[in-house]
């Protein structure tokens, strides 16, 4: 098992596990549909966020195995103001995926992208993954500004390739090599 030293310190930011002190900032940004709109769920009530501090978020290990993630929240001045996921998909061996959800408050400042270099470093310096990727909705730029920022490139536009919310959207994947992270 792998253990981050945490709070793992940015310039500005600080990632740490989730806590139980967490559920009304993340209430805030969470139950809001218009940042819920691009990612996979729907906007949350305390109940879930109740279910996934009890499951998913109390895991505090890298996802050393297929199919684990850990996801930590992002502090800024002392206030929780959005969170990063670190996922290990089952397949293709050697990749892992990242996302992020940030409070609308703060949108415009980098957080994003200062919080995700932690994350790409924890991928291929403590798990040694071979590929990063970022996967999101065609029509989301500024998370795609994000990717691009933390020196991904497009790999592929699926169009319309998901039932999402109601409608057909399409994908957009960004990846980043290993040795494309080394040599930067």
């Amino acid at each position: 098992m792998i253990v981050p030293d945490y709070p793992i310190r940015t310039e500005r930011l600080l990632l740490r596990p989730l806590t139980s002190d967490d559920r009304e900032a993340l209430l805030a940004y969470r139950s809001i549909p218009e940042v819920c709109r691009y990612v996979p769920f729907e906007p949350m009530d305390l109940a879930e966020i109740d279910r996934r501090m009890g499951g998913m978020w109390a895991v505090t290990s890298l996802p050393e195995q297929p199919g684990a993630n850990i996801t930590l929240g992002v502090e800024h001045d002392g206030v929780l103001v959005g969170d990063v996921v670190l996922m290990r998909p089952a397949e293709p061996e050697g990749t892992a995926e990242i996302g992020y959800i940030f409070s609308p408050d703060v949108a415009g400042r980098g957080f994003a992208t200062e919080a995700c270099r932690p994350l790409l470093a924890l991928a291929f310096d403590d798990l040694g993954m071979h590929r990063v990727i970022g996967r999101l909705d065609a029509r989301n730029a500024p998370s795609a500004r994000v990717l691009e920022r933390l020196g991904m490139r497009l790999e592929g536009h699926f169009v319309e390739d998901d039932w999402f919310k109601g409608e057909w959207s399409s994908t957009l994947v960004y990846a980043l090599l290993e040795r494309e992270w080394r040599s930067r």
